[in-house]
């Protein structure tokens, strides 16, 4: 192993040779985020939806380019990013079920809905995707 600065990198990998795809996925988390906030602030009254639809898109556009980064990654550790994706999916899932049923309980429906169900989607696909580039980027390809 060679040691840059801090960071003890495997055999073969460069300081900064990794694709941005945790900052991808970090960026369209903070997007949900503000997105969330943006239509929390507004409810039970129906919000304007303009502004959560394009937060939407681009979050999603982000996310897409994260996975896609991740899929033309040679050499990344499929292994431990799908064990740790998988688990962290489990308790994310449930994190925006719950959140999911505040808003159906508090009364939200039609477009307002949507629009957070969306984000809420993106939510607890982007913080295990995070979770686990964050791992995988530390482990071998190939196992010892």
């Amino acid at each position: 192993m060679t040691e840059v600065g801090r960071q003890t990198l495997m055999p073969g990998a460069t300081a900064g040779g990794y694709p941005p795809a945790a900052e991808l996925a970090t960026v369209s988390l903070a997007l949900v985020v503000v997105g969330g906030v943006f239509m929390a602030a507004s409810f039970p009254t129906p919000p304007p939806l303009a502004l959560p639809i394009a937060l939407v898109a681009v979050s999603a556009a982000l996310l897409g380019s994260a996975i896609l980064l991740l899929v033309r990654w040679r050499g990344f550790a499929w292994a431990a990013f799908s064990l740790v994706v998988r688990w962290a999916l489990v308790a994310y899932v449930i994190s925006a079920g719950m959140i999911e049923f505040s808003f159906v309980r508090n009364h939200a429906a039609g477009g307002p809905l949507v629009v957070v169900s969306l984000m809420l989607v993106l939510f607890a696909v982007d913080v295990p995707v995070i979770i686990a580039v964050t791992v995988a980027r530390y482990q071998s390809s190939h196992p010892v």
